[in-house]
């Protein structure tokens, strides 16, 4: 089985979809956006994109939809079925196995596309550009996407005692030096739960997408970012996060992943530098983010963050070259 195969057989596990559903705000927010905007679910065809338990493609058939197709790849969906089945939606909700590159719809054409697609960094895993297959062969002209953008937003914090405690702790195992492996965990972003006090730099949005218009190759970039100190401190790492918006809904729903909002199993993603930074409030870090799917297995990203600070109290210059697998 090759990493590409575990993509889809990990979401046959059950733990995944209870940590998924679980996720108030992600949960939440979904079913806000779809259950309090009845007026444009009713009798509409809608196609659940990577469906997993069924529960989008529940919350669209509640509000009215005239028909719901669900597509999943995983064996999950075999329980999906007997889930629709157990609430009596089977005459509402129809669930096909297959990836939807190459299933076949029983409709020439949709009304609304909903999907849970966002990955870690929002875009480890690739999922948004089987969205983006699904749009342009299926969405009728007019057509709506739950949900319709998303921003990515890098920022700094000061992180040294953890720092410490994941890479230091490979400069001494129990007497042994174990630095090739502290290299290789520098070069592994961490997706973790960031409390905000940490923070010590004005958030910026590095990347906006519209994924009514987005085309796959845009989801390959390489874009500017700065950022201003908010206190004297210590920069240790790159943090980044993204934000989602259902515009299309009578009152735009909206979530965050960053740490000043509710926890999401998306948690943050921590970029360590392999030196700290001294800064000073109002100092500036300017640089380039570069994202692009790796080339062996194109649902891991390959991340280049280059950064160059010209400080009050002190100068830093680096590109530094991060995998997320």
């Amino acid at each position: 089985m090759t990493s590409k195969d575990y993509y889809f057989d990990s979401y046959a596990h059950f733990g995944i979809h209870e940590e998924m559903l679980k996720d108030e705000v992600r949960t939440v927010s979904y079913r806000d956006s779809i259950i309090k905007n009845k007026h444009l679910f009713k009798d509409k065809i809608v196609l659940d994109v990577g469906c997993g338990t069924g529960i989008l493609s529940m919350f669209a058939a509640k509000a009215g939809a005239k028909h719901v197709i669900g597509v999943d790849m995983s064996n999950i969906i075999d329980k999906a079925k007997l889930i629709v089945a157990e609430n009596g939606l089977s005459d509402k909700v129809t669930l096909l196995k297959g990836k939807m590159e190459e299933i076949v719809l029983p409709y020439d054409h949709v009304d609304i596309i909903i999907s849970e697609w966002m990955g870690y960094f929002l875009l480890y895993e690739s999922m948004l550009d089987t969205v983006l297959v699904a749009r342009d062969k299926y969405l009728s002209p007019g057509g709506m996407i739950f949900p319709d953008t998303a921003t990515m937003v890098i920022s700094t914090i000061e992180d040294g005692d953890y720092r410490e405690e994941k890479l230091g702790f490979w400069d001494n195992v129990y007497g042994f030096s174990m630095s090739c492996i502290k290299e290789a965990a520098l070069k592994e972003p961490l997706v973790d739960t960031v409390e905000s006090r940490f923070v010590n730099s004005t958030p910026m949005v590095f990347k906006t997408i519209d994924i009514l218009t987005v085309k796959k190759e845009d989801l390959t970039f390489q874009v500017p970012f700065e950022i201003e100190v908010s206190r004297d401190d210590y920069v240790h790492a790159f943090i980044s996060w993204f934000d989602i918006e259902f515009r299309a809904c009578h009152k735009p729903v909206r979530f965050s992943t960053g740490p000043f909002a509710k926890y999401t199993h998306w948690k943050q993603t921590v970029f360590y530098t392999p030196d700290s930074m001294t800064v000073c409030k109002g100092d500036k870090i300017s640089g380039e983010i570069t994202c692009a799917p790796n080339k062996e297995n194109p649902r891991d990203l390959d991340i280049i963050i280059s950064y160059e600070l010209d400080g009050k109290e002190a100068k830093a210059k680096d590109s530094l070259e991060y995998r997320m697998c």
